[in-house]
């Protein structure tokens, strides 16, 4: 690829992903081309459809998710680090309303794009599942299905009014809901 076109992707990429972490999935591709100082048809070039914008977007975001949900998971107990992976992806998903949007299935599912072998999201996230419940910190009766939804639901509760305490105690109820009772 020439450096004026891989310059111009990069471009349409950060802008892309700062404008839908901040007004969410629905903004224009043209509107995302004005902000690049590019036209419609280089992000066309690059970006067939919107959808493969929000691809590139999530495979990024994804990609770092996954490397920390695996530097937790080396450097932390299994429980531990479960529980600190479920509160990072409500914490991301808290202040990016376009990532928000994805993981609640709103216009675009993040998961059907996660699932490449080196970012896998969902494998990653029930590896860390698996591990905690070995650990006794989790619930056995727990599914992958499960934590997501607790995941959304924390979201719901973000999107009545984004106040981190309340986000924080969302998290903290969902984590209690989660944990093995002794």
């Amino acid at each position: 690829m020439r450096a004026d076109a891989e310059r111009n992707r990069k471009r349409v990429l950060e802008v892309a992903l700062e404008a839908f972490a901040a007004e969410g999935l629905s903004v224009p591709v043209a509107e995302i081309a004005r902000r690049a100082g590019v036209g419609t048809g280089t992000v066309s070039r690059h970006f067939p459809t919107k959808d493969s914008l929000y691809e590139a977007i999530v495979l990024h975001l994804v990609a770092e998710i996954v490397d920390r949900a695996r530097q937790l998971a080396a450097t932390r107990d299994p429980g531990a680090a479960f529980f600190e992976f479920f509160a990072l992806m409500v914490e991301h998903s808290a202040v990016n309303l376009g990532l928000s949007q994805a993981m609640s299935g709103t216009g675009f599912d993040v998961h059907s794009v996660a699932l490449a072998p080196e970012h896998n999201l969902l494998a990653v996230e029930e590896e860390l599942l698996v591990g905690a419940q070995k650990a006794g910190a989790v619930r056995p009766d727990v599914v992958p299905a499960d934590v997501k939804a607790l995941m959304v639901g924390c979201l719901a509760r973000e999107q009545q009014g984004s106040d981190p305490k309340a986000r924080k105690r969302m998290i903290d109820l969902a984590c209690a809901g989660l944990r093995t009772q002794r």
